[in-house]
């Protein structure tokens, strides 16, 4: 490196370190925007840096105003130079003796979106030393209806055991933060937490516990959020639970049903056992009843057609009589003629007499 260039370089680092302007620089971090409820509030997180360093802090002046006109102040120390419709409406939260440049509004109404510059003066120094960041502006969104709430719980409770929900709602103002209720349950089993999800927005989460009874199955469990300036929004769950691990609505139907069906099954046993007995004492009475009919019908019918021979067979008294006879048969026998038989009955005709005999020559 030649001397020229080792010249400019000693050049450089000298005006650096004798400038202060090469040392820190005007700079702001504002969040470019946020949501605001009509008719709340907003708190709007603003930080600053100057080339001054420490100054104290009365030494520094802190004023918000429009972006088109610097003059147009919505913050000033002097409540004189505020606009009439931001009066009593803005209030600085920050310390300016640690650059922290926060500003509050309440009571936003609708025409309250901006864009809002932060400008920075240093009081009995030169005029150079004061600076508005107009780069770094703030715009509102205006929001009618309020943010719902968000539940965050199990599917189903059980009963007798310990359920858990949690409410959650964001918001853009951390000095008025929403209040958030339960439509069941006592203070003991609820837990609030309030953090800071990221630049300008805020969290409410509150925890609500309690045990579920069996009454209330179906039943609705409700989280409601009050926002600063009356407006309210609410989420609802419907809460479904589950019995205790008991077996009784199992137990109980399947006794029954076997109770039932033993009693069933007996009756049917007894109902089967007296009908086979009461058929049995009919096939009885039958057989008895035909016997007598039988007996009846030959003694009735008696000169009817031929009896069988089976019928003309001799009984046990006559067999014994009648084996020891001999008959005597004719070539051509006479049916008058010969002997009468021994199965010959008193009762009976000439004509009788003669068919019987001729059967019995004919067997023999």
């Amino acid at each position: 490196m030649d001397k020229e260039g080792k010249m400019v370089i000693f050049c450089l680092l000298l005006a650096a370190m004798s400038c202060p302007v090469f040392t820190q620089i005007w700079s702001a971090t504002v969040v470019k925007s946020l949501d605001a409820l009509v008719s709340s509030c907003v708190v709007i997180p603003c930080s600053f840096t100057h080339p001054e360093g420490n100054v104290p802090m009365s030494r520094l002046r802190g004023i918000w105003h429009l972006l088109n006109d610097r003059d147009q102040c919505i913050y000033h120390n002097d409540d004189t130079q505020v606009l009439d419709s931001f009066k009593g409406r803005t209030r600085f939260l920050g310390d300016l003796g640690r650059s922290n440049c926060t500003l509050e509004i309440t009571s936003i109404n609708d025409w309250d979106n901006g864009p809002f510059c932060f400008r920075i003066e240093l009081l009995a120094t030169s005029s150079s030393n004061k600076f508005s960041f107009v780069e770094d502006c703030v715009e509102l969104r205006m929001l009618h209806d309020p943010v719902v709430p968000e539940l965050i719980h199990p599917k189903t409770a059980i009963q007798d055991h310990p359920y858990t929900v949690t409410c959650s709602v964001t918001h853009t103002c951390s000095t008025h933060m929403p209040k958030l209720t339960w439509s069941r349950g006592s203070a003991d089993g609820i837990i609030e937490v309030h953090r800071e999800r990221h630049l300008g927005y805020w969290e409410v989460q509150s925890t609500l516990t309690f045990i579920p009874e069996e009454k209330d199955d179906h039943s609705e469990v409700t989280c409601t959020s009050h926002f600063h300036g009356s407006k309210t929004s609410s989420a609802t769950l419907t809460l479904y639970v589950k019995r205790k691990e008991d077996y009784n609505h199992i137990i109980i139907p399947t006794v029954v049903g076997i109770g039932t069906a033993v009693i069933f099954g007996v009756f049917c046993i007894i109902m089967v056992k007296k009908y086979k007995t009461r058929i049995a004492e009919l096939q009885n009475q039958d057989g008895r009843m035909w016997n007598r009919l039988s007996r009846l019908s030959r003694r009735i019918f008696s000169d009817g057609p031929r009896p069988s021979r089976s019928d003309l067979r001799p009984n046990n008294v006559n067999s014994k009589s009648c084996a020891d006879q001999k008959i005597s048969k004719p070539r051509f026998p006479s049916p008058k003629s010969q002997p009468k038989s021994c199965n010959y009955k008193e009762g009976l005709d000439d004509s009788d007499d003669y068919m019987n005999t001729a059967e019995i020559y004919g067997n023999l």
